[in-house]
C-alpha cells in the first residue's frame, strides 16, 4: 500500500498491528482519503484490498471528499462485481466521486451527522474556443453518466442532473429520503477486550482494601512551667560608687 488512509481489518489484523477480534467481528475497509490515480486512494489500491477479502461480506467505511471520476467509476464497478455483501457506511462525508461509488454497495448507511454531496463534473482546460466548447460537451457527457448511477436508486437521470447542477448537500436523514442511502445508523460500535488473567485475582472488578478507622490522637498531658532563674534587683550606678567610696575610706 502506498498510503495509510485505505486500510482494513481482516481476521483481527490491521496494517498497524493486531486488534481484538471475535467470530462476529466483520471485515472492514476504510476509505479515508481523496480518490485519485496520483495521490490519495487509487482504484488499483482499492481493488487489491477487495481481493484480500476473498468474497467475504465486509463493511466499507467512507470519509472522503471525492476526486477523480474515472477512478471512482472503477471502484463503483468493482463493488458491483464483488461476490459478497458490501455494506457502505458514511462516517463523515461522501462527496463527489465518493458519493457515487457508494451506489455499488448492497446497502448504504449514513452515520449520525454524516453528509453526502453530489455535483456536476468539472475540469480544467487550456486552449482556444474550440477546445473550450469540446470540454463543455465532454463534461456534460460525464455528468450525465454519473446522474444515471444515482437514477438506479430512484427518480430519473434528468432529475438527478438538476440536483447535481445545484451542488446538493444531504444530511443523514435527507440522503435516506432522497434514496441515496437505505438507513441512518448509530455510532460505529468499537469493541475491545483485554486479557487480565496475568493480574492477581484474575478479575476485572477493582478491589479496594478497606482503610481502617483512625483512632483519635491522645490528649497530651499538661506541660509544667519551667522555673526561671532569680533575677537580681537592679542596682543604680550611684549606689555602687557610694559603696566603693565607703570601702576606700575604711582602708
Amino acid at each position: 500500500m502506498r498510503n495509510r488512509r485505505l486500510f482494513n481489518l481482516v481476521a483481527g489484523q490491521t496494517r498497524f498491528g493486531p486488534v481484538a477480534a471475535t467470530d462476529t467481528t466483520p471485515d472492514v475497509l476504510y476509505l479515508y482519503d481523496e480518490i485519485s490515480a496520483y495521490w490519495g486512494v487509487t482504484a488499483a489500491d482499492f481493488v487489491g484490498e477487495l481481493m484480500g477479502f476473498g468474497g467475504r461480506d465486509f463493511e466499507l467505511h467512507v470519509n472522503s471528499p471525492g476526486g477523480d471520476v474515472f477512478e471512482g467509476l472503477a471502484m463503483l464497478n468493482s463493488l458491483r462485481a464483488y461476490p459478497g455483501k458490501v455494506t457502505a457506511v458514511v462516517d463523515g462525508i461522501a462527496a463527489s466521486a465518493a458519493s457515487f461509488l457508494l451506489m455499488g454497495a448492497n446497502e448504504v448507511v449514513m452515520s449520525k451527522n454524516s453528509e453526502l454531496m453530489i455535483h456536476d463534473a468539472w475540469g480544467l482546460c487550456i486552449g482556444d474556443a474550440t477546445d473550450m466548447a469540446a470540454m463543455s460537451t465532454r463534461l456534460d457527457q460525464v455528468s450525465a453518466n454519473i446522474a444515471s448511477v444515482y437514477a438506479e436508486r430512484g427518480d430519473d437521470a434528468e432529475t438527478w442532473r438538476a440536483r447535481m447542477r445545484a451542488e446538493t448537500w444531504y444530511g443523514a436523514d435527507e440522503a435516506v429520503a432522497a434514496g441515496l442511502a437505505d438507513r441512518v445508523g448509530g455510532q460505529v460500535p468499537v469493541a475491545a477486550s483485554f486479557d487480565l488473567s496475568r493480574f492477581q485475582g484474575k478479575t476485572s472488578t477493582p478491589v479496594v482494601d478497606p482503610i481502617p478507622a483512625r483512632s483519635p490522637d491522645p490528649i497530651p498531658a499538661p506541660v509544667e512551667p519551667v522555673p526561671q532563674a532569680a533575677v537580681p534587683e537592679p542596682v543604680s550606678v550611684l549606689a555602687l560608687l557610694e559603696k566603693a567610696f565607703e570601702n576606700g575610706a575604711q582602708r
